[in-house]
């Protein structure tokens, strides 16, 4: 019998949660293999329809030695850091495992920066680029092995890295200071459970018929159905905060001074809110103003707009 196996690593963050979520819908449970560094935190009900579960963690390469064996197809979800040289090699490390397990094609989700081409000022990208480029020369030595790069749109939910950590259901500053003038062009904002629905709409395509799949070695953009300023974006916490809210262009070093940065872009120890700034010159370049259909047209509806989201967000409790 042919070996369908698909596995999804890690699977416990959020868009991993979301895309095991719709995947469990779309394709028969016992092939679907989910890896995580955390397999207590994979519901039980998943195991119980059916679904392997194993553990396995990127920064313990003696676990991915065995963690994609008999799987056919990988969807491999970026490490969760944006230090940019221990990202790219945790991600080669996976990639590298899972081709010697006999893994025959990736989908990786890469991030929608870059303006849908191959350069960005962005820190944030640069390990995709990375990974982007390695998946495309792993293509090209081998014509068996196959990827499928998923530029995944910035999520509406992430609002608070590109806002100085504004909190809607706190007491909320009146002002944002961030290194950016919150003019146009701006984001592309895209709900997360729906990049995570899509996402395993195609990995279901690709399971469904692999030799039939048109996406083989194309880097895709999925992208909220219009672009946000970020001062379009900050009048929207207006609305929903129900007080006024406005952006302030401040330096770089004045940015970073603020206690939410230090303490929300300290990574390991290492402080990276100069680093993550770079973001807001690529936001100011226009790479993240790119408006794609392909969202759209996977789900069959229109994507769920960013106010939207925001404000059933503030309602939750």
């Amino acid at each position: 019998m042919e070996n369908k196996k698909v596995a999804i690593f890690p699977a416990s963050g959020k868009l991993g949660r979301s895309l095991m979520k719709h995947a469990l819908r779309l394709i028969p449970a016992h092939h679907i293999v989910l890896i995580s560094r955390y397999p207590t935190k994979i519901p039980e009900s998943y195991r119980d329809a059916g679904a392997t579960v194993r553990a396995a963690d990127y920064d313990s390469p003696k676990t991915l030695e065995n963690a994609f064996s008999q799987v056919k197809t990988l969807f491999l979800i970026s490490y969760p850091t944006f230090q940019h040289k221990h990202r790219t090699k945790a991600h080669k490390l996976a990639i590298d495992s899972a081709l010697e397990s006999g893994v025959k094609h990736i989908f990786y989700t890469s991030l929608a920066f870059a303006g849908g081409g191959d350069h960005s000022v962005a820190h944030v990208m640069q390990a995709h680029l990375d990974t982007e480029k390695y998946l495309a020369l792993l293509a090209n030595e081998d014509s068996s092995f196959s990827y499928t790069s998923i530029r995944e749109g910035l999520y509406s939910e992430s609002f608070p890295i590109y806002t100085a950590f504004f909190n809607i259901k706190s007491t909320p500053t009146s002002e944002i200071l961030i290194p950016h003038d919150g003019q146009a062009p701006g984001l592309a904002w895209a709900k997360l459970d729906e990049l995570g629905e899509a996402s395993a709409l195609l990995l279901a395509r690709f399971y469904a018929a692999p030799d039939h799949f048109s996406d083989k070695n194309r880097v895709l953009l999925l992208s909220g159905p219009r672009e946000w300023s970020l001062n379009e974006t900050v009048q929207a916490l207006s609305r929903i905060v129900g007080r006024e809210v406005s952006i302030r262009h401040v330096s770089v070093d004045e940015y970073a001074a603020q206690p939410s940065i230090e303490s929300g872009l300290t990574i390991n120890g290492i402080k990276m809110a100069k680093q993550w700034a770079t973001a807001y010159d690529a936001i100011r370049n226009g790479e993240t103003r790119v408006v794609s259909s392909l969202l759209r047209d996977i789900l069959g509806r229109e994507p769920e707009d960013f106010e939207t989201t925001i404000r059933a967000i503030a309602t939750q409790r």
